[in-house]
């Protein structure tokens, strides 16, 4: 066997010992085609006859030739990949997002990859952006960027983006869900089930969707003339709901009536929910509850919890959708939104909302007279 081996001068150990790499002549050499027909094998073209496809297959696989994919996209500028910066990817808001994103970028034929920044300011956002377009990328999605005042994106003109984040119209390209619209609703489903006033659960104060979802408790509640009841925050987490429950309890305690409460996420609402339990208050007899994003384990809390709905399948296909036609009017020689060229994007294309719904279940009714 040792002798064999020694002997053994296939074309892919020839080329080894050359001390250079197969290349598309050697494959067009073996397959006995032209260099530009082993081109149209190696980019997937269709105009190449089966049996052909098969010889220069097994040539490719003789010769050990891997056709070069970096090279290829480089003279053509498309690469197959999106760039996608989060903040804070554990929590259930953006790992959704992320998941959804990943998703209708595999459908429509493109890779993600992924950038967590452990702050949203500039400096790690720009650092994220740089990182991103060494490896690559056709585009970028920003996600929920969650400072109370918006950072300038500083991303290069050519660079074609769309930021999950409502408060950059006009200079870029933005998705996102219909808080407002959502928090109305379920104010004002409370309000008429017959609770004379909504409490709310809200998120850190200097975040943005918090900041959206308590101006819209508080707009509802005015419309409708109803006091407003003194904030209570938490952080998203189910052991911030629960710490929040405690007061809120506490506050029942001395006299306070407390019948509705809205939490800014599901998260909270659960640990709302069993800090009401544990109190010996009922939901929704005592106190009714209403979540923000419906998440799946929301249909499956004690009771089941009404909630917001936030369509992140929705809103990561718009996402990508709107990322694949700036790729697209940039490929076809006109530049995105803020480039040179100055040409701006149709109107429709610069701006989606996704609809948030709410969810009605078994954790509101009526107040106890």
């Amino acid at each position: 066997m040792p002798a064999r081996a020694a002997n053994d001068r296939s074309p892919s150990r020839t080329h080894a010992a050359a001390g250079r790499a197969p290349s598309l002549a050697d494959v067009a050499r073996l397959a006995g085609v032209s260099t530009q027909t082993v081109s149209r094998v190696s980019t997937g073209s269709t105009q190449v006859r089966p049996e052909t496809r098969a010889a220069v297959l097994e040539a490719m696989c003789a010769v050990g030739y891997a056709p070069n994919a970096a090279a290829r996209a480089l003279r053509s500028g498309a690469f197959g990949t999106f760039g996608v910066i989060v903040h804070q990817i554990s929590r259930t808001g953006e790992s959704r997002s992320v998941e959804a994103i990943v998703a209708a970028a595999r459908r429509h034929g493109y890779a993600v990859t992924l950038v967590d920044v452990e702050h949203a300011g500039d400096s790690d956002v720009e650092a994220a952006v740089a990182r991103l377009q060494n490896q690559l990328i056709d585009g970028l999605i920003v996600l929920r960027h969650e400072t109370e005042t918006p950072v300038h994106l500083r991303v290069p003109d050519t660079l074609p983006l769309v930021v999950s984040d409502a408060r950059f119209v006009g200079e870029h390209a933005t998705v996102g869900a219909d808080q407002l619209a959502g928090t109305a609703a379920a104010v004002e489903h409370l309000l008429g089930l017959g609770h004379v006033t909504v409490h709310h659960v809200g998120g850190p104060p200097t975040s943005n969707p918090a900041q959206v979802r308590r101006t819209g408790w508080v707009a509802a509640l005015e419309a409708h003339g109803r006091q407003v009841p003194p904030l209570t925050t938490g952080d998203w987490t189910p052991a911030s709901g629960y710490r929040a429950g405690t007061e809120l309890v506490a506050r029942i305690h001395d006299g306070e009536r407390i019948t509705a409460v809205f939490s800014a996420n599901d998260e909270m609402a659960a640990g709302l929910l069993l800090a009401l339990t544990r109190a010996g208050l009922s939901v929704p007899g005592d106190v009714s509850v209403i979540g923000f994003d419906s998440i799946p384990l929301s249909a499956y809390l004690q009771p089941p919890l009404t909630t917001v709905e936030q369509d992140f399948a929705a809103m990561g296909e718009a996402l990508v959708e709107m990322l694949i036609a700036q790729v697209r009017r940039r490929g076809a020689g006109r530049l995105v939104p803020g480039g040179p060229s100055g040409e701006a994007a149709p109107a429709e294309a610069t701006r989606r909302v996704v609809p948030a719904n709410l969810i009605v279940r078994e954790s509101t009714a009526p107040p106890r007279r």
